[in-house]
């Protein structure tokens, strides 16, 4: 089912397959309208920013859990449960 750009409610996650991620995170209207003013670069810009520092803080956390692990073992962890098993 596609979703139209110009949509902000959350009525089409009510016809989508189950998959094992039950959890589904839906963008707040007042955000929703902010982010359609942003240019595709903005927004992808900002999408970025936010990957990159989930990455950096579950870097921090997983060297926090095992101070024994070297950086390519935290890397790989995180490159791991990033990618959810893929990489």
């Amino acid at each position: 089912m596609a979703i139209k750009t110009d949509e902000c409610n959350d009525s089409w996650i009510k016809n989508r397959r189950r998959t094992e991620f039950d959890q589904l995170e839906v963008v707040d209207d007042v955000m929703c309208k902010i982010l359609r003013q942003k240019s595709p670069l903005e927004r992808l810009k900002i999408a970025f920013g936010l990957w990159s520092s989930a990455r950096k803080q579950l870097f921090h956390y997983l060297r926090s859990l095992h101070p024994d692990w070297d950086e390519k073992r935290i890397s790989s962890e995180v490159i791991r449960r990033i990618s959810h098993g893929a990489a």
